[in-house]
């Protein structure tokens, strides 16, 4: 019997451990979606609602965003995995109200969902065929 609550004791310490190694892709990321790596991607249909309801969570003033652009999905390989890409330019305000100045961001989908969003886009969306989005104008709190 003391046996028995030796071995919990051990799986309760070592259970946190293994499951954080599991976690990680060597590369300090968690994705929280299925990752089928190099296999052709879903098209994200519903990607315009996806992207404004993250926007309004991910900016800290979504209120009078101005020259928002947005790319539609688009494959491309990012971090040896093929993602469906979205790009989005756009000037939010600050806590203060100040523009921050013209931002460029690059929107991960896997699996026919938004997985992350990558800040240094230069790269992933060189290129990038932007056209206006003015729902990202026109969001409230």
């Amino acid at each position: 019997m003391h046996l028995g609550t030796s071995a919990k004791r051990a799986a309760t310490l070592l259970l946190p451990l293994l499951l954080a190694a599991c976690a990680g892709d060597g590369q300090n990321s968690i994705t929280y979606t299925d990752d089928r790596g190099v296999a052709n991607q879903p098209f994200p249909a519903n990607y315009r609602g996806e992207m404004l309801s993250f926007m309004k969570t991910y900016l800290n003033n979504p209120v009078g965003v101005k020259d928002a652009m947005m790319a539609e999905p688009v494959q491309r390989t990012v971090g040896g995995r093929l993602r469906y890409v979205v790009c989005v330019r756009y000037n939010a305000k600050d806590s203060g109200g100040g523009y921050l100045g013209v931002r460029e961001r690059a929107v991960l989908f896997v699996d026919a969902r938004l997985d992350r969003i990558v800040e240094d886009a230069s790269e992933i969306c060189a290129g990038a065929a932007y056209a206006p989005y003015p729902d990202l104008e026109k969001m409230v709190r």
